[in-house]
């Protein structure tokens, strides 16, 4: 098993770890949605969709920066699918498992 997949295997199986972690206030309640959005699914490393009480946390986890599409639209289009499915906000954090100095990384 690559280590993608061992992360978003941890990140399904402790969400409230990694929701605690990447948002500024941990969540009273969280649960796992399907990683599939409806239209087209867009490729990527691995994804994992975690929902609080008001807010969805999309993590991404990326062995390479470069991508096709790249990143930001990638990022773009799910939070606009997000948005338009559960109507509320989205925090999108992209965890780069491999060490690179390519400036996507650096993307706020």
């Amino acid at each position: 098993m690559s280590f993608d997949n061992v992360c978003k295997l941890l990140a399904e199986k402790y969400p409230f770890d990694f929701a605690k972690w990447l948002l500024p206030q941990a969540p009273k309640t969280i649960k796992v949605l399907k990683t599939e959005l409806s239209i087209e699914p867009i490729r990527a490393d691995f994804v994992t969709f975690l929902q609080t009480e008001n807010r969805i946390l999309h993590i991404e986890f990326q062995t390479n920066p470069q991508s096709k599409p790249p990143i930001p639209f990638r990022e773009l289009d799910y939070s606009v699918r997000l948005i338009r499915t559960y109507q509320v906000p989205v925090t999108q954090v992209v965890i780069f498992l491999q060490e690179t100095n390519d400036p996507i990384v650096f993307t706020e």
